[in-house]
C-alpha cells in the first residue's frame, strides 16, 4: 500500500514513520524548500514520548527531560497561586522532555527514507476515486496513491478541499517565545498570570531556557518600532525574578511573535481514503502544551488502524472514530485554560486568583493527568507497532 503524507512538519514525519512501521510505503510532499522548524521549544508530554518510543524514538529525547523541576502558577509579584512539587508533578505526569523544535524535525527527518521527502511542493488539489487518490502540486507534479494524510497545518488546504472553508478563531491573544542561555539564571517552570498578560518559563537541558509571553492584543497588531525586547521588558519588567533577566538574555533577532489560533472541533476527520492529522484537523492553542502531542498521537493511532484492518478506508474510518472525542476534549479545555489565564477584569482576575489558591495540589495534576495518562492504544496494538 503506498500513501501520501502532506506536510513535513512534527505531525507528517512521526505519521511517515508509523505508517511505514505498520507496512505501507509513504512519500511526504512538503512545501518548503528545506525541512525547517522555528527556533523555539516544544515540551512533549508523557503522552507523546510513549508514542514515540513505540517507534524507537524516546532515548535521545528522554535525555532532555526535565524531572526534578518545580512547577506551578504565580502572581507577577511572586506570589505562589499555585504549587506543584516536583515529586508529585513526576509521579502524576510523568517526564517532560522540553526540545528545539528544529532538533525534534531533525531526529524525526533522520528516520524516513531521504528519497521519500519530496520538498517545495505545495499541495494545490486533491480528488480521489474508487482505485486511489491524486495529488497536484504548484509544481506541476502529480503524485498517485492508495490514500492520502493531510498534515498541512492550520490553514490546511485539504481540508477546504475535503469538507470547506473552516473559520480560524483568533483566540485574543499574542504570544513571543525564544530560547535563551538561562545557565545563570536558576529558572522555575511555570506560569505567571497577571491581567491580560502571562509569563512561561520552561527549563532546557544544558542550561537552555524555553519562554514566552502572551498579551491580550488586536489581531495582526505589530510591534513598535522601538524593537520586541524593550515593548516587553515594559510588559514584564517589574514582574518577579527571573523575568526580567530572560527577557534581557534574548537575541531580538530571535524573539518570535505570533497570534494565537484555534477552529472549532470538527465532525468529522476523513472522508474515503484521505484523513487529516494534527493542526489540519484540530488546530488548538498552546495553553496545555499539546499541539504538537496531540499529532504524535495521530499518527500512532493511524498507524496501528491500518496495521489492524490492512485496508485503507476502514483505517481511516477507524482512526476517525477513536480520534474525534479525544482531540475535541483537549483542544476545548487548551481554548478554556486561555480564556482564564487572559482575563483583564481585575474583579475576575481576583476571583480567578483565589480559586487558583484555594484548588488542592492533586486536582490540576489529575486534570492535566486525564490529558498526558490517556491510553491512546492497548498493548497488542503497541506490540504491533513496535521495532
Amino acid at each position: 500500500m503506498r500513501l501520501i503524507v502532506v506536510g513535513g512538519g512534527i505531525g507528517g514525519l512521526t505519521a511517515a514513520i508509523a505508517l511505514r512501521r505498520a507496512g505501507a510505503e509513504v512519500d511526504v510532499y512538503e512545501q518548503a524548500a528545506e525541512l525547517r522548524e522555528v527556533g523555539a521549544g516544544i515540551g512533549l508530554a508523557a503522552n507523546a514520548l510513549r508514542a514515540l518510543r513505540l517507534l524507537g524514538l524516546a532515548d535521545e529525547l528522554q535525555a532532555e527531560g526535565t524531572r526534578s523541576v518545580q512547577a506551578g502558577l504565580r502572581r507577577p509579584d511572586g506570589g505562589v497561586l499555585m504549587s506543584i512539587p516536583a515529586d508529585e508533578l513526576w509521579r502524576e505526569m510523568g517526564t517532560v522532555a522540553v526540545v528545539h523544535r528544529a532538533e525534534l524535525l531533525a531526529l524525526l527527518s533522520r528516520h524516513v527514507e531521504p528519497s521519500r521527502i519530496h520538498l517545495g511542493k505545495r499541495c494545490v488539489g486533491i480528488s480521489q476515486d474508487s482505485k486511489g487518490v491524486t495529488a497536484q502540486f504548484d509544481t506541476g507534479d502529480i503524485a498517485r496513491a492508495d490514500g492520502m494524510i493531510a498534515a498541512d497545518g492550520l490553514r490546511s488546504i485539504v481540508r477546504s478541499q475535503l469538507f470547506g472553508k473552516v473559520a480560524l478563531r483568533y483566540a485574543g491573544y499574542t504570544a513571543w517565545r525564544t530560547i535563551v542561555n538561562g545557565a545563570d539564571i536558576e529558572p522555575t517552570m511555570g506560569e505567571t498570570w497577571g491581567r491580560g498578560c502571562r509569563f512561561g518559563i520552561v527549563p532546557m537541558a544544558r542550561g537552555r531556557v524555553y519562554w514566552f509571553a502572551v498579551k491580550n492584543a488586536p489581531e495582526g497588531q505589530q510591534d513598535p518600532p522601538m524593537g520586541t525586547k524593550k515593548d516587553l521588558a515594559e510588559a514584564f519588567g517589574e514582574w518577579h525574578r527571573p523575568i526580567p533577566s530572560l527577557i534581557a538574555a534574548a537575541h531580538e533577532e530571535s524573539i518570535l511573535r505570533n497570534d494565537i489560533y484555534d477552529i472549532d472541533p470538527l465532525t468529522r476527520l476523513a472522508h474515503g481514503r484521505i484523513a487529516l492529522l494534527g493542526d489540519a484537523a484540530h488546530a488548538m492553542t498552546p495553553n496545555l502544551g499539546q499541539g504538537g502531542c496531540q499529532a504524535i498521537e495521530d499518527g500512532i493511532v493511524l498507524a496501528a488502524c491500518l496495521k489492524a484492518t490492512g485496508q485503507i478506508e476502514p483505517a481511516l474510518a477507524a482512526y476517525e472514530d477513536r480520534r474525534l472525542d479525544r482531540t475535541r476534549k483537549v483542544l476545548l479545555m487548551s481554548r478554556r485554560m486561555g480564556d482564564l489565564a487572559q482575563l483583564e477584569n481585575p474583579l475576575l482576575c481576583c476571583v480567578r486568583d483565589f480559586v487558583l489558591r484555594m484548588t488542592p495540589e492533586n486536582a490540576a495534576t489529575r486534570q492535566m493527568k486525564s490529558v498526558v495518562g490517556a491510553e491512546i492504544l492497548t498493548p497488542d496494538e503497541e506490540l504491533s507497532l513496535k521495532p
